[in-house]
């Protein structure tokens, strides 16, 4: 019994030696095993401040090899984490390849001017006529019977029964034979209360003397009638609407433009009109004026264009789509669509400073055409942006913060750090 207790006395205290080694070990501070290694180099000659797995970066190692993992461990150089301006992220060639970094030059180029927007066929209220009643009076007899009846100019629309025009007619006949200056007053007084009721040269050449005071009333010009409010029978007050014609010789197309191309686009900005129900015909016309009316739901400001309509092909209603030209601009500063990166606070680019230096600049943006971004304030032209890549770095580098202090001072004491593989920073502080 005695001996079975020192046997164990025995396996208990190579067990207690054995667990504070590997503590030590676990222990020991990175700087200290960088602090070891100074003086190491490689077969280039490089300083080799320690060694790393990739997958675990905090852990260092003092000699080359497998990992505990088993990866193949790689080195930190001293020339990658000494010296630089503040707020760069450094990253080793190697690892630059590995993440497929791609970079594009900043160009200046004058954007694409032409776009692409949906619009709507609607009348030309500019040739709305409104044919209403200058005074009491009954619809006799209607003419136009339906709407969206297509009239000439002249044409009977209705004939009314209007006391009040009888009595004035009788008083302008009577005054006819008149030869005295007073008469010839009183005449030319009578036909002026004739033309305010409403009667033209032409209602009173055609009115029947000495019977009922029924006027038939012609259309002004020619149209469509798009609305009849009376029925044949019915009294109307003075100054009633009783028809509205509308003529189809022009119309109107409402195109809705979103909020970043409403600025390019002025009165006299020429368009092209292209409508499914007449394939192959383009219609062309100017943008008469940009409707100050943004649509709360769809964000889009109307432009409202004329366009000839000689043979009434363009129905109102008609979907269309438009295409305006405005004039071209000046070139501006322009970035690929993939190199920008959107964090829902600001916009922002990967600018690559060459020798695995990269540094984040927030810029402002513009409008967008095939494939390019308009920079309005961040870059000036000739810069090289990372096109491909630039996630891996913005998102690595993020969760050690060196990309929220870039273009900030260091404060004394504070170290930038990267999480990523391969990448340092300007601070001169290894991971």
């Amino acid at each position: 019994m005695k001996r079975f207790l020192i046997m164990l006395g025995i396996v208990a205290l190579a067990v207690a030696l054995l667990a504070g080694g590997y503590v030590a070990g676990r222990r020991q501070s990175p700087a200290s095993t960088a602090a070891a290694n100074t003086g190491k180099t490689d077969a280039s000659g490089r300083k080799v401040l320690y060694w790393y797995d990739t997958m675990v970066p905090q852990q260092h190692f003092d000699h080359p090899g497998l990992s505990p993992m088993g990866m193949q461990m790689v080195p930190k150089y001293a020339d990658e984490v000494t010296g630089g301006e503040a707020g760069v992220v450094t990253i080793d060639p190697a690892t630059v390849q590995n993440l497929g970094v791609r970079t594009a030059p900043v160009e200046k180029r004058v954007l694409a001017a032409a776009m692409q927007v949906p619009g709507t066929v609607t009348w030309n209220l500019r040739e709305a006529t409104t044919v209403s009643a200058r005074v009491d009076a009954v619809i006799a007899q209607l003419d136009v019977r339906a709407p969206y009846t297509t009239v000439a100019a002249g044409q009977p629309l209705a004939e009314l029964l209007a006391p009040q025009w009888n009595s004035a007619l009788a008083e302008y006949r009577a005054l006819q034979q008149a030869q005295s200056a007073a008469a010839r007053a009183l005449r030319h007084a009578a036909r002026e209360r004739l033309r305010v009721l409403g009667l033209s040269d032409a209602d009173i050449r055609a009115a029947r003397p000495g019977k009922d005071a029924t006027l038939t009333l012609h259309a002004p010009r020619a149209g469509v009638v798009t609305s009849l409010d009376v029925r044949e029978g019915q009294r109307v007050a003075a100054g009633q609407t009783l028809m509205t014609l509308n003529s189809l010789a022009t119309v109107w197309v409402e195109a809705a433009l979103p909020q970043g191309a409403a600025g390019a686009v002025r009165a006299g900005t020429p368009v092209t009109v292209t409508v499914d129900a007449v394939p192959g015909r383009r219609f062309h016309g100017t943008v008469e004026a940009l409707l100050p009316d943004v649509d709360t739901a769809t964000r889009t400001q109307k432009a409202r264009i004329v366009l000839d309509n000689p043979d009434a092909v363009l129905s109102p209603g008609v979907f269309a789509t438009v295409q305006l030209m405005p004039a071209r601009g000046e070139a501006v500063p322009v970035v690929p669509d993939e190199a920008l990166i959107a964090t829902g606070r600001d916009t922002r680019v990967i600018l690559a400073e060459g020798d695995g230096r990269f540094r984040a600049v927030p810029v402002h943006t513009g409008r967008s055409d095939g494939g390019y971004t308009q920079v309005l304030d961040g870059l000036a032209g000739g810069e090289r942006v990372v096109v491909s890549g630039q996630f891996l770095i913005d998102s690595e580098a993020s969760l050690s913060g060196a990309l929220e202090r870039l273009n900030t001072a260091a404060k004394p004491g504070s170290a930038t750090r990267a999480a990523m593989p391969g990448m340092a920073t300007s601070q001169g502080e290894p991971r």
